[in-house]
């Protein structure tokens, strides 16, 4: 699979996952039920779910809400917080780029 930018409804770069390929295709993909939520005990992506099932929004930097409990719940074990807040920081500012 091409390594090229995936835009996802969250703002995070599926093309940055060292999972996308054999094991995830990507959010779109999945329909927001990525590898990884085997392991988060959700059946979607609550983020995914939020704004394409509920609001039926493209992604969440159209979103009034952004940054909202959805956005920020989730994160990953393997980083620090000061990771995982630039990587918050990161995926707002993508969002709110495509605007």
């Amino acid at each position: 699979m091409a390594r090229d930018t995936i835009e996802t409804v969250c703002g995070y770069s599926c093309s940055r996952c060292d999972h996308l390929g054999d094991e995830c295709p990507g959010c779109e993909a999945t329909k927001g039920k990525p590898f990884w939520t085997a392991y988060a005990g959700v059946e979607c992506c609550p983020v995914y779910d939020c704004c394409v099932n509920e609001r039926n929004l493209p992604h969440c930097g159209t979103c009034p809400d952004l940054l909202c409990e959805r956005f920020t719940r989730f994160k990953d074990p393997n980083v620090s917080e000061e990771q995982a807040e630039a990587v918050l920081l990161q995926m707002e500012q993508a969002l709110r780029a495509r605007r």
